[in-house]
């Protein structure tokens, strides 16, 4: 794990310096030797004593120690490292390390080190998504910093939105993962987009478990032959992608295609839809959202014949009774322990009513629909265009503004329905855009629960 690792932990002003106590906690616990720097902003939220006492070090306070600086501590303490984390890392310390400042401990040790420099984000969302922070953040990323998150939600000041620090269990996964050499660091830590529903938002599945089936599914007649549809896999196996880029653990539940699974996802291979659902009841206890991206054939034999079935002589035709499949999406949607669930409608007429009928119908949370009668965004192609459907509710009816359709009285059944439709793309680019329409609408979802 992290045996031997010697990790210098940077402690900057914010309510959640609270959380590097647990972080510390974890990192030693995985065999790491930690020593901490903190800033005075630090020191009035969390005391030093706290850090000495868990990782057994003493902390570094201040940049002018006559003692430690007889031997030139900051450089001895620069050269120490194998890793810098800075948990949490405000948006001042992002600004001077952009500009290169080394006016306290912590900056100086950055300027002065050749070991790897990861930041945890962790401030006010207004701060977060202001242009000058947005800026630093990727001029810090040019310099080969790394940013894990920031997360996403209700924060100290009251505000909800992105700037919170990522979870201690979140940290130290990246971490561990860095240190192995992997990539799931390196997909984690993308720069988020200020332009809003762009891309997800990194860590804003941090934490989270998401389930994917992507594909199509074979229906056995006999040994030879089966029934399926042309679908690729492309959009689901680019969803897992983009889903691991936020920052959640994947399990991705395939067809048979011919597209290699993402590195990192939890890869189910499967034939039948009677397989799918199966694998997908397998974790849905686990699994905070479930996004049903498959092309499930809706009919399987009633009976798959054991031998190759032969022509006769004579017969000009051959009749096949069918059944219905499981309805996949319908299940885990009526589940008792349902994760929030998103459907796929792909049609070939009037797109949008028939996806917001199954919206409904399925008691799904969101739907994307699309248009398969297009040969340019259909089955097989790189390209997409969808619409984004999904259920308001609770106070999201009186706030949201992309409500479609007509009003609804309180007395009227019939839910209202938010909409969204990015421009056509790459379905790798969409994807992006979709998981941070899934990720805003599964916090929203929650935050709900937990006031009822």
């Amino acid at each position: 794990m992290l045996q031997g690792c010697r990790i210098l932990l940077g402690l900057t002003g914010g309510i959640a310096a609270y959380k590097s106590a647990e972080l510390t906690r974890l990192l030693i616990k995985a065999g790491a030797e930690v020593r901490v720097v903190m800033t005075e902003g630090a020191q009035a939220f969390i005391t030093p004593l706290t850090f000495q006492a868990l990782s057994g070090n003493p902390v570094h306070t201040s940049l002018l120690d006559p003692e430690a600086e007889a031997g030139m501590g900051h450089i001895e303490l620069a050269k120490w490292a194998d890793i810098i984390l800075i948990a949490p890392a405000s948006a001042d310390v992002m600004a001077r390390l952009a500009a290169g400042m080394a006016d306290d401990l912590l900056t100086t040790l950055c300027l002065a080190t050749e070991a790897d420099i990861l930041l945890a984000p962790a401030m006010n969302q207004a701060m977060w998504r202001h242009p000058a922070t947005q800026m630093n953040a990727e001029t810090l990323q040019d310099y080969g910093y790394r940013l894990l998150g920031p997360d996403q939600g209700e924060q100290a000041c009251g505000d909800v939105g992105p700037g919170r620090m990522l979870e201690p269990e979140a940290i130290f996964q990246l971490v561990k993962a860095h240190r192995q050499g992997k990539t799931a660091l390196q997909n984690a830590t993308a720069i988020p987009s200020i332009k809003a529903g762009s891309t997800a938002q990194a860590g804003s599945l941090a934490g989270k478990v998401v389930t994917i089936t992507a594909g199509p599914t074979r229906e056995a007649l006999d040994p030879v032959r089966y029934i399926s549809n042309h679908s690729s896999g492309k959009m689901g196996f680019a969803l897992a992608k983009a889903a691991l880029e936020a920052g959640a653990q994947v399990n991705l539940i395939a067809g048979p295609v011919q597209i290699k699974a993402p590195e990192g996802v939890n890869l189910v291979s499967i034939q039948s839809a009677e397989d799918m659902l199966q694998a997908s009841l397998n974790v849905i206890e686990q699994t905070d959202i479930f996004i049903a991206a498959a092309a499930v054939a809706d009919y399987r034999a009633e009976n798959a014949a054991d031998q190759k079935m032969k022509k006769k002589p004579g017969q000009n035709d051959l009749v096949l009774r069918l059944v219905q499949n499981p309805d996949i999406v319908a299940t885990v949607a009526s589940h008792a322990q349902r994760p929030f669930t998103v459907g796929f409608a792909a049609e070939t007429q009037d797109v949008e009513n028939y996806a917001a009928g199954k919206l409904v119908r399925k008691n799904l949370d969101m739907i994307i629909a699309n248009d398969v009668s297009r040969t340019d965004i259909g089955f097989n192609s790189d390209q997409n265009a969808v619409t984004v459907l999904w259920r308001i509710v609770g106070d999201q009816a009186a706030s949201h503004k992309e409500i479609s359709g007509q009003e609804t009285s309180k007395d009227q059944a019939e839910p209202q329905i938010g909409r969204y439709q990015p421009d056509q793309a790459s379905k790798t680019d969409l994807a992006g855009q979709l998981i941070e329409q899934i990720s805003t609408h599964f916090l929203q979802s929650s935050q709900l629960v937990a006031t009822l």
